[in-house]
């Protein structure tokens, strides 16, 4: 019977002179896998061709709903497929938050090889999905089984980041979340260049790419998984006292809330608006940033005077390209906001750095419209630009943020239950801008202004999260655990004494850490990432020409 004792929590504790440095690398390794979620539409088109392989087959008019769902002698509707999307961030917030507790009692390590099962499982499955042409397979694969391995692998490294980087604790979580930021950036291509390798007569390549990158991706995170260590209680950095209460750091408390008790307190559900109402309205300038610029600048993007309804074909083809560009440009925004604005709030506090985010975002949120309308390009790029970069900021800052006002102990499972927050923004922003700009056009506004309304009311939904971001305060210390309650819940989650921690389980982690072991590590994150930057910024520097 094979031991899996390698996987508990207590044989994962740090032995003496472990490199900390060696664990965002395995925390990126993870969510640049996983973050391929964002990435997903890119096989969208091929698989509403999977039997008519150059064109659609069509479904009969008369066939009903759960017709056209079982069937195999007609194509998907890439309406169909978009439901994936919707499924992984509804069961990505809902296995946060339903395993977080878990995981803090298993340990990182154990939650990364459940991830890595589930995701990739899930790849395998959805592979599986495509050849027999059964979308509820793929629903089930990718949508269920590799939601729950999102939501396991996204919160896998925050409490283990936080507690060994108490000193940088934006910084740490910024780099992982980063990674899930950009795991399209990398994914995307990749499966691209892959569904091209595989495409034959018969198949556009999609199941076999499936494959291929579930096999890729396996190897990544059980890496990653593997690599996770956690600090001895009282370990700190060398030099490092904790921060005294006063100016940026008046609401870091040093004491712990139980995740049950979490959920009580004003500040977890005043944070919990803050989350969703930025999600919300960042969704709603992802879902309609290329469609403004193909919709509103049209002919201006290729140097002539037309609306978008006046341009040819031949055109259109050329702004979708630009758009493209632009999609891309957006994305290396909303990928380095993670880190530069996670980090920034080390220096200025995290509810300095969302007042920040809301005050700018609803100046530019309004601005938008006026800009579009006064064919102001350059400033309507940059005005997206950084709208996306403090909606990945926003990401990146909530963990740093949940740990000042909760303590370290249970913080990976409170941000757990706190993602729920983005499941609903997953539902509640594509359905508010694509309403809203059916509405639009079907009272005869014009395409070119039928986004104004939308772009007013995430300005308000801004507003309303600068208001509860006012609002938090200090958590009052009768939600705070006791001292006996605190060693309970230690017990529970294995954690071992920094004196007991230099043992033989500690030691059978290896002690130090040699500095190839830290660069070989970076190196194997770090090459993916500037491979997928380089071609990112390829399709961006389009719309420069």
């Amino acid at each position: 019977m094979l031991n899996m004792e390698f996987l508990a929590k207590d044989r994962t504790v740090a032995g003496p002179g472990f490199n900390r440095w060696l664990v965002p690398p395995a925390a990126l390794a993870i969510h640049l896998c996983i973050g391929m979620a964002y990435g997903f539409s890119v096989f969208w088109l091929p698989l509403s061709k999977a039997l008519g392989i150059k064109d659609s087959i069509a479904c009969a008019k008369d066939m009903g709903f759960l017709a056209e769902i079982f069937s195999s002698t007609c194509d998907w509707k890439i309406s169909m497929l978009g439901w994936m999307y919707t499924m992984f961030f509804v069961f990505l917030g809902s296995s946060a938050a339903l395993w977080g507790g878990w995981l803090e009692h298993a340990g990182p390590r154990k939650a990364g090889v459940v991830a890595a099962l589930c995701w990739c499982g899930g790849l395998v499955i959805s592979a599986f999905g495509v050849y027999t042409h059964q979308v509820t397979i793929m629903w089930l694969g990718s949508g269920v089984i590799g939601g729950i391995g999102l939501g396991l692998g996204y919160i896998s490294p925050v409490s283990t980041l936080i507690k060994w980087f108490p000193d940088r604790r934006g910084m740490a979580t910024g780099m992982a979340i980063m990674g899930f930021g950009g795991g399209a950036m990398i994914g995307a291509p990749l499966a691209d260049r892959l569904m091209k390798y595989f495409a034959t007569p018969t198949s556009v390549g999609v199941w076999e790419t499936f494959l291929v990158m579930g096999a890729i991706y396996f190897v990544f995170m059980m890496g990653g998984a593997l690599g996770y260590r956690v600090p001895p209680l009282g370990w700190k950095p060398a030099g490092w006292t904790p921060p005294v209460k006063k100016t940026n750091n008046e609401m870091i408390t040093q004491r712990h809330v139980h995740v049950n008790t979490a959920m009580k307190t004003p500040q977890f559900w005043l944070i919990w608006g803050v989350l969703m109402l930025n999600v919300t309205a960042g969704i709603g300038v992802i879902g309609m940033a290329s469609p403004i610029l193909q919709e509103v600048f049209a002919g201006q993007l290729i140097g002539i005077q037309a609306t978008f309804n006046e341009l040819t074909g031949p055109q259109k083809v050329m702004i979708a390209s630009i758009a493209a560009g632009f999609t891309g440009l957006i994305s290396l925004f909303n990928i380095g906001g993670r880190f530069v604005w996670a980090s920034l709030s080390d220096l200025i506090g995290r509810k300095s750095t969302y007042f920040i985010f809301f005050v700018l975002g609803i100046i530019l949120y309004a601005s938008i419209p006026s800009l579009a309308h006064a064919g102001s390009l350059t400033l309507f790029v940059a005005s997206v630009c950084i709208i996306l970069s403090m909606y990945g900021g926003g990401f990146a800052t909530i963990p740093a943020y949940l740990a000042d006002m909760f303590g370290t102990q249970m913080v990976g499972a409170i941000h757990g239950r706190l993602l729920t927050a983005w499941s609903t923004a997953g539902i509640l922003g594509p359905v508010l801008v694509n309403y809203i700009r059916e509405y639009q056009i079907a009272q005869g506004v014009p395409k070119a202004q039928a986004y104004d309304v939308t772009m007013y009311i995430l300005a308000g939904l801004l507003v309303l999260g600068l208001l509860c971001n006012m609002m938090i305060r200090p958590v009052a210390a009768k939600y705070f655990m006791s001292e006996q309650e605190l060693a309970k819940e230690r017990q529970l989650a294995h954690e071992r004494e920094l004196a007991s921690a230099t043992g033989a389980v500690a030691a059978s982690n290896g002690g130090s850490s040699s500095p190839v072991t830290v660069v070989l590590a970076w190196a194997l994150v770090l090459i993916p990432i500037a491979w997928g930057v380089s071609v990112t910024i390829q399709k961006a520097a389009v719309l420069f020409k």
